[in-house]
């Protein structure tokens, strides 16, 4: 399938892609941008060059425009993104999160869309959450109803991360009964230029607007934009899901292993609080790459991932607490690119244990699915 497909490809393709970053970083736009907009647009560039120079096809199937090989290669190509170019994680997340499960379940809509997609021409966001089902989807109440040869969505989603950014949304919506649950939804590819969606930026305390409400007014959507089968869409969320805690999970903790590297020169450190930032990230990491490898080779359920999420949350706030313990009192004080920067990650380190999954959900989970506890046991 390629030149990384064989034993030791992916030792390889690492050491090769450092040696192109080493080439390369000179050229590459790697200092952080002020605001969001300006911050993507440096992602995108540096996505096109990765892609032009078939760095960021790998580990994709030939039939979305990919070179092939194992799904790993994609976690090192972002990993190195976001380590070498110091891109946060978040803005090149969509990639990993959206991306796999397009290309395995609407292939046809992932050889013309992919492509552009992870060329940076275009940004996706996904629909999911609602002012009423967040971490439980059976109770989304967006629906969708068909029409001729088309579906109209009507309904709200919430925290659609960097929605106003976004060519593409996949969404999830009820196609089934009420009483359906998880049963009834559906997945659909949207466009978000279509007549009667309408975005609303949230203002976040960070004061970095990634998340919005999204609104949906009568978008008709053509039938043939639905990712997998129809009301199959809890499905796509769980695969969608695994995704997530993968590559993402993977690049995020190396993007922590940065933030706490470029940390060390701090006035105010001491071993002991050095030590459990070190020692949490490095679990995670660990932790991280054996689920890389569960994943790819399919021996792990999206329960076990729970694990990760779990750990993920603690991880970043541990950090974050403690390089605000370091910072001697700039984080509140200062003013500069610096003190605005590490504000801005600490506060949205605070919703570590909240996004994609509350932490007393991931315990439920796991006491639940992987230690068989019953339900309502101390």
């Amino acid at each position: 399938m390629g030149a990384y497909s064989d034993e030791g490809g992916l030792v390889r393709f690492q050491d090769d892609l450092r040696d192109w970053f080493d080439e390369h970083v000179p050229d590459l736009p790697t200092e952080r941008r002020v605001g969001l907009g300006p911050e993507i647009e440096r992602l995108r560039a540096v996505q096109a060059r990765l892609y032009d120079a078939g760095w960021f096809r790998w580990g994709w199937p030939e039939s979305a425009g990919g070179l092939g090989g194992p799904p790993l290669l994609r976690a090192i190509a972002c990993e190195q993104l976001v380590v070498r170019c110091g891109i946060h994680e978040t803005v090149l997340s969509m990639t990993e999160v959206l991306g796999p499960t397009v290309a395995q379940l609407a292939p046809e809509l992932a050889a013309h869309h992919v492509p552009r997609f992870l060329h940076g021409d275009t940004g996706w966001c996904q629909g999911f959450s609602e002012p009423d089902a967040g971490s439980d989807l059976a109770n989304l109440r967006c629906r969708a109803v068909r029409d001729g040869g088309d579906y109209v969505i009507s309904g709200q989603k919430l925290w659609t991360s960097f929605a106003q950014f976004a060519d593409h949304c996949i969404v999830l919506a009820r196609t089934g009964t009420p009483e359906s649950r998880h049963r009834g939804i559906t997945a659909f590819f949207v466009d978000m230029d279509s007549t009667g969606v309408d975005v609303r930026p949230l203002a976040a305390m960070n004061g970095t607007d990634e998340f919005a409400e999204t609104y949906f007014d009568d978008v008709r959507v053509p039938a043939d934009r639905i990712i997998g089968e129809l009301d199959r869409g809890w499905q796509v969320a769980m695969s969608i899901l695994k995704c997530e805690r993968g590559g993402i999970f993977w690049m995020r903790s190396g993007w922590l292993q940065a933030q706490l590297a470029r940390a060390l020169g701090s006035s105010g450190l001491t071993d002991a609080s050095v030590g459990r930032a070190y020692l949490a990230t490095v679990g995670l990491r660990c932790r991280s790459w054996t689920t890389q490898h569960r994943l790819a080779d399919g021996s792990m359920a999206s329960t076990g991932t729970s694990i990760d999420k779990l750990l993920m949350g603690e991880t970043e706030q541990l950090l974050f607490d403690s390089m605000r313990e370091w910072s001697a009192g700039a984080l509140e004080l200062d003013d500069g690119s610096g003190s605005d920067d590490l504000r801005a990650d600490y506060m949205y380190s605070r919703a570590g244990t909240i996004y994609g999954g509350t932490a007393e959900i991931q315990r439920n989970i796991i006491a639940e699915h992987i230690l068989g506890m019953p339900k309502g046991a101390s």
